[in-house]
């Protein structure tokens, strides 16, 4: 159902949105109790889906227990959750801090290179997404995010991405960070090359320079690895978490070294970052995609839609591309009208950019719900 009020929410525009009231695995209802298919997964948050039900489980009972501590305490859900994900990741990593979000976790990742190295200039991508925060937000390549907020944060530059020459030339002795997402989600669904991301690696350990993955999006199985740079190999200085990372519940990680956070100086903190409340949503969270081998799923059902994504026409198809159930459309036109005639049909996608489709399911999508979502974008695009 088009909800027929205006919002009332700031920054928000003000047009007809459609209203959801209920969520349950890959579909959500509206109050009329029609069903929709999601194909987008709340913009990547929704991995396991609308309401799992062991991340309510974990909810329910740790609300009754307690539902906020601040940092300066010890928690045993909050140590549980931290030893659970640092034992998912390369033995490098070692400490972590807990924020709300994805913006969050790359303020925090630029703070502790910029105090680490004793310098500030960054590098990120073109096309790249990082946050709408002032430090994320200057790190973000998409002039029409960043020009009302000018001047941002200096210091911050860009290159294309997967140029490695031009990267390996931005990264210099005054370089604190080289910040990257090894696919380039918001921006298109753009996926890294093996050289970029090794020549990236390689240019900031001769800088001296630190290098992070932002993983907001990618991480979490969604790319057919729990982490997508494990598909290459090349491990950071920094990998940035949230989105998925407690099933649906706000939370953001910012993972280092022991290394890099012995050199950090200076303070930072998060009022609500790391509540019991999150990080026991996190706890069943991670216990459930590792339990229910999601990365794996996530691969083999990205590979049943691209093989039935090929036979688009190309005269309305640039490029599909993508890793795992991270899947990019890009058409020769506007991808507005084709995502609004998908939610007729029941189905519900994103965009990436003007004329990229994103498909972004969760990854617990019973496999005829994608069949059906892969047949009504098939259906949409080719006029059927």
């Amino acid at each position: 159902m088009i909800a027929p009020e205006r919002s009332h929410e700031f920054g928000v525009p003000p047009l007809p949105r459609l209203s959801l009231v209920r969520g349950e695995g890959a579909r959500f209802w509206d109050a009329r109790g029609r069903s929709y298919v999601d194909l987008g997964a709340s913009h990547g948050v929704g991995n396991l889906g609308a309401c799992p039900p062991e991340v309510v489980r974990a909810i329910t009972e740790q609300a009754r227990e307690l539902i906020h501590l601040g940092s300066g305490y010890a928690n045993p859900v909050r140590t549980a959750f931290l030893e659970r994900l640092l034992a998912l990741l390369p033995a490098s990593f070692s400490r972590v801090f807990l924020s709300n979000s994805g913006t969050e976790a790359v303020e925090a990742a630029i703070k502790i290179a910029r105090s680490a190295t004793g310098r500030t200039k960054v590098v990120a991508a073109m096309r790249g997404f990082h946050g709408r925060t002032m430090g994320s937000l200057s790190a973000t390549w998409r002039r029409e995010l960043r020009e009302p907020f000018e001047p941002l944060v200096p210091g911050f530059v860009h290159v294309a991405f997967n140029d490695a020459a031009a990267l390996e030339a931005a990264v210099d002795d005054s370089t604190a960070l080289v910040l990257l997402e090894p696919v380039q989600g918001e921006g298109g669904v753009h996926v890294a090359t093996a050289e970029f991301l090794e020549r990236a690696r390689s240019a900031t350990e001769r800088a001296g320079a630190l290098l992070a993955f932002d993983e907001v999006q990618t991480g979490i199985a969604r790319t057919g690895r729990l982490f997508a740079f494990e598909r290459w190999g090349i491990v950071p200085d920094l990998l940035l978490l949230a989105k998925s990372l407690a099933g649906g519940v706000p939370i953001g990680a910012t993972v280092t070294t022991n290394e890099v956070a012995g050199r950090f100086r200076g303070t930072h903190h998060s009022t609500f970052g790391g509540s019991p409340l999150a990080c026991a949503a996190g706890l069943a969270a991670l216990e459930l995609t590792v339990r229910e081998r999601l990365a794996e799923r996530a691969e083999r059902l990205g590979e049943v839609g691209r093989r039935a994504l090929v036979s688009l026409p190309p005269e309305r198809v640039r490029d599909v591309r993508g890793l795992g159930l991270l899947l990019g459309i890009e058409l020769r036109e506007k991808v507005a009208p084709y995502l609004a005639a998908l939610q007729e049909r029941g189905f519900l996608a994103i965009p990436a950019g003007a004329t990229v489709l994103r498909l972004l399911p969760p990854l617990v999508i019973s496999e005829p719900d994608w069949q059906a979502g892969l047949a009504a974008v098939q259906g949409v695009i080719s006029g059927g």
